[in-house]
């Protein structure tokens, strides 16, 4: 039953925000010692990165009529039980002291994050249902990636998994995703929800069991397998937990948690980012390369639309002399591209494709071998000086998510280069980017 009274969030507006903790410490009462699990890393994502993504900032608004927003209420166990006995689920999404653990996180400290989510969920959850559905998966699934990426669809772990559902490159390959230096398809939500699916319905089909399908999406197959083999050959979760690793430990709870508070959100004072209707987009082949800029200039959309709606292209450059290859747009964005395709193909080529096909060379004036020594001494300390390391000035109003984002690491790896203990940076201050 409820109690009547509340707690507030710790901290109030400094604990809303993610990516303050990295860890979480659960007492094991049977050993009477303290047990320390590491979060899975999008569950430090600081919130402010997350509302920098074009569609957040586009599409979702906070609900200033939200009641009691920093107020999350306190709940006996036997509460959170019966909830998620009652989510529609195949999964097994059982409670205990650890679950408990990743519950509080996000009604807690990740409540921001939360209401983030559950605005972003409304342009994802949809692609996600209808990839789990043509392989018959369970449709709880769909918060997997809350878990894997924060819903942010340009994560980028510390390990180099990329996208939303959080694909290493060689998984991602194996499951049909093109990665090389020009496209990777790991960020195309559509193509790496039906690519996760498939993973996801091999694991089942090794593992006959959804909390080992979920760790092994995690660590991996083989870490699963090393601890049922550690645990006398159980194949039941919690019996091998002891032997994954310390964030695995902690994935599956984190799994749970997240179908709670996804579903019960509403019961803890978290209201949603509201989200207003994205414009119609539509799809069109191109057959030869096309700059985002010159489809910017010619038919009046912003670049970072562009770059939004098709996020497989990793450089700007659509290269569509390799194969057919997609544009994605606004529909009326779309049509002035079919009338205009001819003027947008020669909009500044010269300079936006510099790169040669074929090129002379004039034996007749190579450099002496002496000279050539010069050069390559030259280029070597330019190289030198290019990977030394490197510093910024923070401007006023800048926080260590933009930051992050801006020179393409995560918050926490940001801190850990610069020594900082929470996200609280000053203007006029120095900070290491590299």
């Amino acid at each position: 039953m409820k109690r009547t009274r509340f707690t507030l969030c710790l901290l109030l507006a400094g604990a809303l925000t993610a990516g303050a903790q990295t860890r979480v410490t659960v007492h094991d009462d049977t050993k009477n010692q303290d047990e320390v699990i590491d979060l899975p890393e999008a569950m430090t994502y600081d919130t402010d990165s997350l509302l920098q993504e074009w569609n957040a900032k586009k599409y979702l608004v906070p609900d200033t009529n939200c009641l009691n927003p920093d107020v999350n209420p306190y709940f006996e166990k036997e509460v959170y039980i019966d909830r998620l006995r009652r989510i529609p689920a195949v999964m097994e999404l059982a409670h205990n002291d650890v679950v408990q653990k990743f519950i509080d996180q996000y009604s807690g400290p990740l409540r921001r994050s939360v209401s983030y989510m559950l605005g972003a969920s409304n342009f994802y959850v949809p692609i996600f249902e209808e990839a789990l559905d043509m392989y018959s998966l369970p449709l709880e699934l769909k918060y997997l990636p809350v878990i894997e990426s924060a819903l942010d669809p340009r994560a980028t772990s510390h390990a180099g998994a990329v996208g939303l559902w959080q694909f290493m490159i060689d998984t991602g390959k194996r499951y049909g995703l093109e990665v090389n230096s020009l496209i990777d398809e790991r960020c195309d939500p559509i193509k790496s929800s039906y690519a996760a699916a498939h993973y996801l319905s091999d694991l089942y089909a090794m593992f006959g069991d959804w909390n080992l399908v979920i760790a092994a999406y995690n660590c991996g197959p083989n870490a699963v397998n090393k601890a049922i083999h550690r645990a006398g050959g159980s194949r039941d979760y919690w019996a091998i937990y002891p032997y994954l690793p310390r964030e695995t430990r902690g994935y599956v709870p984190a799994f749970i948690a997240a179908n709670y508070i996804m579903n019960y959100y509403c019961e803890h004072n978290i209201c949603p980012m509201k989200t207003t209707i994205p414009v119609s987009t539509d799809t069109v082949l191109l057959s030869r390369d096309i700059h985002f800029e010159q489809i910017a200039a010619v038919c009046g959309v912003e670049v970072e639309e562009i770059r939004t709606l098709n996020p497989q292209y990793r450089t700007g450059v659509i290269p569509g002399h390799i194969r057919p290859m997609s544009l994605c747009l606004p529909q009326e964005k779309l049509m002035a591209y079919i009338d205009n395709a001819d003027s947008v193909y020669n909009y500044r080529r010269d300079t936006l494709f510099s790169r040669r096909s074929v090129v002379s060379v004039d034996a007749s004036v190579a450099p002496e071998p002496g000279e050539q020594r010069k050069r390559a001494t030259t280029k070597s300390k330019s190289s030198s000086r290019r990977s030394s390391r490197r510093t910024i000035t923070i401007r006023q109003g800048q926080t260590l998510g933009e930051i992050a984002r801006k020179y393409g690491m995560t918050v926490s790896k940001l801190r850990r280069l610069n020594g900082l203990k929470n996200n609280n940076i000053r203007a006029g201050k120095k900070l290491r980017v590299r």
